[in-house]
This record gives C-alpha cells, sequence and structure tokens, in this order.
C-alpha cells in the first residue's frame, strides 16, 4: 500500500484529477491524504468535494483554514468573501452530506512517523500534545452545537500559547496554529507569538520573525512534519519540516508526495503544473 500526501487543492479539482492519475492512485490498495484547503478559490471546489467522497475511505483530508470558513459561513457564522467560490457547494442538493464530511475532518494526523497539520505546530507543544490539542477541537467541531462552537473560535487572540488556558480560548490558538500559522515572533517584546500579517517569502521577513518550523526550542524537530498553507514558501524541506503548498491555485503545480516504506528514507515527489486561478494579491 502506497501513500500519499497531497498540498493545499482549493477547489482546483482538474490539477486534482490530473495528479490521481499521474500516480496511478488505486483507492483498492493506496491511500491518500490531503493537507487541509481542499475547498475555495479555485473554481471546482465541489468536485473537489464530491471527488473525495468518492474515494472512500481510501482518502482523508485535514481540515484547512479555508474549509474551517465553509463550515463558518455555511452556518451563519461568517459571511462569503468576495474571492470564495463556495456557493456551489452551499446551493448543491447533497451539500448536507458534504458538510458533515468536511466536519468530520481531522485537524491533525500522526502517519508512517509523519506528524500531518496544514499549516504549523506551536514550538512549545510536543507531538502528542499536538495530537491531543487537535482531539479536543475536532471533538466540539464532531458535537451537537456547531454553530455555537465556531462562533467562538474566530479572533487573532491569544496568540501565545500557555498551558493554563481553557475553552475557547485554548481551542482558538489550537485552530489557529494548527490552520494559519506561518511566523513566529521572536523579538523581545513578544515573547514568541504568533505573527497573522506577514505571509510572504521566508527571506524577506522582517526582523524578529522566523518561520515556525526554524523557531528556538521546538519540541517537535525530531518528528518529521508535513505542511501545506504556505504556498509563497512553496515545495520546501527544512528542519524536519516539509511544505507541500506548491502553489497550484497561482499558477504552480499541485505536488504529491509518498511516504516511504518502512526501512526507506526517500521521499518520492510526483507534481502536475497547474492553470492560475487567481492573480496574487499586491503586497
Amino acid at each position: 500500500m502506497a501513500i500519499y500526501l497531497i498540498g493545499d487543492l482549493q477547489g482546483c479539482d482538474q490539477a486534482f484529477a490530473r495528479l490521481l492519475d499521474l500516480i496511478a492512485f488505486d483507492p483498492a490498495h493506496d491511500r491518500l491524504i490531503v493537507l487541509g484547503d481542499a475547498v475555495n478559490r479555485g473554481a471546482g471546489s465541489l468536485a473537489v468535494l464530491r471527488r473525495l467522497m468518492a474515494l472512500g475511505d481510501a482518502a482523508q483530508c485535514l481540515l484547512g483554514n479555508h474549509d474551517l470558513h465553509l463550515l463558518a459561513v455555511a452556518h451563519g457564522v461568517r459571511k462569503a468573501h468576495r474571492t470564495d467560490t463556495l456557493q456551489p457547494i452551499l446551493d448543491a442538493p447533497d451539500r448536507d452530506d458534504l458538510l458533515d464530511r468536511v466536519r468530520h475532518w481531522p485537524l491533525a494526523l500522526f502517519e508512517h512517523g509523519w506528524l500531518l497539520v496544514h499549516a504549523g505546530v506551536l514550538p512549545q507543544w510536543t507531538c502528542e500534545q499536538t495530537l491531543q490539542l487537535a482531539s479536543e477541537v475536532q471533538e466540539q467541531l464532531r458535537g451537537p452545537d456547531l454553530a455555537g462552537f465556531l462562533r467562538e473560535v474566530f479572533g487573532n487572540q491569544p496568540d501565545r500559547w500557555s498551558d493554563m488556558l481553557q475553552g475557547p480560548e485554548r481551542w482558538r490558538i489550537t485552530i489557529n496554529a494548527l490552520t494559519r500559522l506561518r511566523f513566529i515572533d521572536t523579538s523581545a517584546h513578544a515573547a514568541g507569538s504568533i505573527d497573522f500579517h506577514f505571509k510572504q517569502e521566508a527571506d524577506r521577513a522582517p526582523p524578529g520573525l522566523v518561520p515556525w518550523f526554524l523557531a528556538p526550542g521546538r519540541h517537535t524537530e525530531n518528528t518529521p512534519i508535513a505542511f501545506g498553507h504556505w504556498s509563497t514558501l512553496g515545495l520546501h524541506w527544512a528542519n524536519n519540516a516539509l511544505c507541500l503548498d506548491s502553489g497550484c491555485l497561482w499558477g504552480g503545480s499541485l505536488t504529491a508526495i509518498q511516504l516511504p516504506a518502512p526501512g526507506q528514507n526517500w521521499l518520492q515527489t510526483r507534481a502536475v503544473p497547474c492553470q492560475r486561478e487567481l492573480k496574487p494579491s499586491p503586497l
């Protein structure tokens, strides 16, 4: 059995189909894990969800920030953005089944020695703690009051981790780290807070901002981590962290990585070029 990881789809269904053909994906024998942001901004968000559902248990998707936004819009918690492409999902006759599938997506997984998340992991967290915190949020997402939970968890505060956090504050920073994290602010006044504003290449970051996987004292530095979310970083491997968002939405590529079998230490990479579906925002 081959296990494949794929970066952000963001509604790019045609590229998704071509990549599945390229890797000769066989749902009877193989397994696919999409690292979040299956939907939004690309034209084929509805088709992506239906393709994932058609693959059944052979496909799994992590919950990304755009997928969470879909749930919030569907439940009246947030308004749609100008660049959203979610309305076909909301108008679909099978919308309830699709949304129920999305709300059950995990925020983190551990597969073949790899920790899988959409965006990042706070430096204070161990692998075990990351999975536990993800599980706490997942329990709320799958609970009876999804709309009430979603009303509590959007926002940028708190932006620093503390083991004393409880309830909505604990859930909010967990979601923000796992679905939005790029940079940690290491400057003296910030003391390791999440930066929510700078989204460009790591080598253009202002003084004090470091990519989360380069943060000093990161407790997961000995655990391989695969993530997406960061299209300006692109396909990138450093400090035991592998970014798989290769910018399909922006006319880059859609990339799949085959996890190594036991005893192997190499990664097989396959990618397909993508047609740009969204123009870059001005800096």
